[in-house]
């Protein structure tokens, strides 16, 4: 086995590890402003794809199955039809939460670099706060690609590395690195996965890089919004 290949399946085990307790924490950490970022991500991508029918939504790293809640009761506000649901995800643990949460999607356990989805058949790809954990990553948005149909979505949610400079980058550095950790670890009892997730932003990309990286595998970048003093960004992008 390389080296990617013991990396990514550390990460899935973590991830299998921390699943009971993975929604709990995110709300806790994020005070729950994530959901606001969620709900955006799915209302940009439908107002630009501007269609009342589609026929498949794929949520990529999909953990406990939460974007796909989203992606359905957003729809359903905007009275737009969709399909079918699927949920992509490495980690057992994970997808065992989702199945219990989400009754209305079907779920495949796999990765984000070898998606079991049919050639231009999705009208919607997404992954949130996961690509940053996908080893391979550029194999995995050329994977987003084949898999979408022409003018098809890309929904990137991501924790992108942020330019050092100021009180605010202070004050946001000392809460991912001192206090993320400490209570995700408290309510996972898992503290080495929350000292993974700073530490796996500051190996990230900017949002500029991840930018040129969809550019490079086939994709148009539509629109680019970071949310809470740059914490968190949002990326929605069109096959080409």
């Amino acid at each position: 086995m390389n080296k990617d290949n013991q990396k990514q399946d550390k990460i899935v085990e973590m991830f299998d590890d921390i699943a009971s307790t993975y929604d709990l924490a995110n709300r806790v950490l994020s005070f729950g402003i994530d959901k606001q970022w969620r709900k955006k991500g799915c209302d940009k991508a439908y107002e630009i794809l501007g269609v009342d029918k589609i026929s498949q939504i794929v949520d990529v790293a999909c953990g406990t199955g939460d974007l796909l809640l989203f992606w359905r009761d957003r729809a359903k506000n905007k009275s737009i039809e969709i399909d079918k649901f699927i949920g992509v995800d490495p980690s057992v643990g994970m997808l065992e939460v989702a199945k219990e949460k989400v009754d209305f999607a079907s779920f495949i356990e796999a990765k984000a670099q070898e998606l079991p989805i049919e050639d231009n058949s999705t009208d919607i790809i997404s992954i949130s706060y996961g690509i940053r954990n996908v080893v391979d990553r550029v194999e995995a948005l050329n994977e987003f690609n084949r898999a979408l149909k022409p003018n098809g979505m890309v929904v990137i949610l991501e924790f992108t590395k942020q330019e050092k400079s100021g009180f605010i980058s202070k004050i946001t550095d000392f809460y991912m690195k001192k206090v993320l950790p400490t209570i995700g670890g408290l309510v996972s009892k898992n503290y080495e996965a929350y000292r993974y997730l700073p530490d796996s932003i500051e190996e990230f990309l900017t949002t500029e890089m991840l930018e040129n990286e969809l550019k490079e595998a086939g994709f148009e970048i539509k629109y680019v919004k970071p949310f809470s003093m740059g914490i968190s960004t949002l990326l929605v992008a069109q096959k080409v």
